[in-house]
């Protein structure tokens, strides 16, 4: 059994970890709590619904037509809102992101409804693809961590090892020494927003097979996923990943061995301790600002 419950929180741990990379990105790029970011993953996954179900796409091309989907949106979000933020701060930069949440809410709601639906990918839960007498292995558990692995991957890739990925982490430590030495920091920003979108998405559509697709599939996903960020470190982007599976793991031995109604309440019980002892989180530096 205790097998079993390792997979499981294997496996939620990799969803939990994508939500949070896709919040620590953006916060390590401009300090923005992006709270529509779970919003942002639902619309995109109802793009990936109507290329599949509507359209009649292969699942491939869909997927690709959603990525491609979800990094304008998040690039028009940040070209049109967030840098046209007069005299901004973070105060008023957290109610764009939460109006800009409540915008895809209802545009959600106005076009496809309440109405909860199913949602069908090419790796099953129903599928298993492994099996032992104490562990079971489904398609989509598999695909949820093979996914999750690869964008981890892609993401450590771009950052270390292209000029894309140095001009960010450059806008990111100093954005007027960056703009001194040529580095379009604004364009630069609008990216880290557009690939924040695209792993958020992916995060949407590895959420829906196992939920129900409907306009506020995310709103659980992205609170463990905003704990799963303050338990690594919001600026540390391994220290989100690991953040996200250890809070797969506690969640999980939490609803086994004591009680599965109050499952959800680990998240907020993690945020809290974990910004009264440590708020920087367990991988990310506390800086004190001396006057």
């Amino acid at each position: 059994m205790i097998s079993q419950l390792l997979v499981n929180a294997l496996v939620a741990g990799s969803i939990y970890a994508l939500i949070a990379l896709s919040m620590s990105i953006i916060y390590k790029a401009s300090e923005i709590p992006n709270f529509a970011q779970g919003e942002m993953a639902m619309f995109s996954t109802y793009i990936t619904f109507i290329l599949l179900s509507v359209l009649g796409w292969p699942f491939l091309y869909a997927l690709a037509g959603t990525l491609v989907f979800a990094f304008c949106l998040g690039f028009l979000f940040e070209f049109i809102f967030i840098r046209r933020a007069k005299e901004p701060n973070l105060l008023g930069f957290i109610i764009i992101t939460l109006g800009f949440q409540m915008v895809l809410y209802g545009l959600a709601g106005w076009k496809w409804g309440s109405d909860q639906r199913t949602f069908s990918l090419p790796f099953s839960e129903s599928e298993v693809v492994f099996q032992t007498e104490s562990v079971v292995l489904t398609e989509h558990n598999l695909a949820s961590i093979v996914l999750a692995i690869l964008v981890m991957a892609g993401l450590y890739l771009l950052l270390e090892h292209t000029n894309l990925g140095l001009a960010m982490k450059a806008s990111q430590q100093n954005v007027r020494a960056a703009k001194f030495n040529g580095i379009p920091t604004n364009r630069i920003l609008g990216i880290s927003f557009g690939i924040s979108s695209i792993v958020g998405a992916i995060a949407g559509v590895l959420v829906a097979p196992i939920s129900t697709l409907d306009p506020s599939m995310m709103w659980d996903p992205l609170l463990k996923g905003f704990a799963a960020a303050v338990l690594g470190g919001m600026k540390s982007l391994h220290g989100v990943v690991i953040g996200g599976l250890l809070l797969g793991l506690v969640e999980n031995l939490f609803g086994f061995y004591i009680s599965l109604e109050f499952k959800s309440i680990v998240a907020f019980a993690i945020i809290m301790l974990v910004l009264f002892i440590k708020p920087s989180g367990l991988f990310d530096k506390h800086y004190v600002r001396k006057v």
